[in-house]
């Protein structure tokens, strides 16, 4: 009978170890296909910031051409510069900005991913 109770308990054992090792594949592959869903998004973000970027610069360099043909003295082309130089600061405070509110995205979703792995 001892047998008996002897097998029972090492098949209970290996039912839990086995259902712990599955459940932690389990965890294993999620984080796995979170992480790849974060570096998608990242990569698109990348993408859209560089097209984003490229279009914005065109913008400000023909502007500046625009202003340069239109200018007749020396103190116009002063004014002009620094009327440029402002709308390139901003562009740059934005573009700064907009890097800033993704790197923060990105470290929390990356925190929530790991975080509830931990939790399960």
């Amino acid at each position: 009978m001892s047998e008996l109770s002897g097998a029972n308990a090492v098949a209970e054992e290996t039912a839990a170890l086995t259902e712990r090792v599955a459940l932690s594949n389990k965890h294993a592959l999620e984080l796995l296909i979170g992480s790849q869903q974060i570096i998608l998004e990242e990569m698109l973000f990348a993408s859209n910031e560089a097209l984003d970027r490229a279009r914005t610069e065109t913008h400000l360099f023909a502007e500046f051409v625009s202003k340069l043909a239109g200018v007749h003295s020396v103190k116009g082309i002063q004014t002009m510069v620094q009327e440029c130089g402002q709308h390139q600061l901003d562009f740059v405070r934005r573009d700064c900005d907009r890097l800033f509110r993704n790197g923060q995205r990105l470290i929390d979703a990356s925190v929530n991913l790991v975080g509830q792995r931990w939790r399960n």
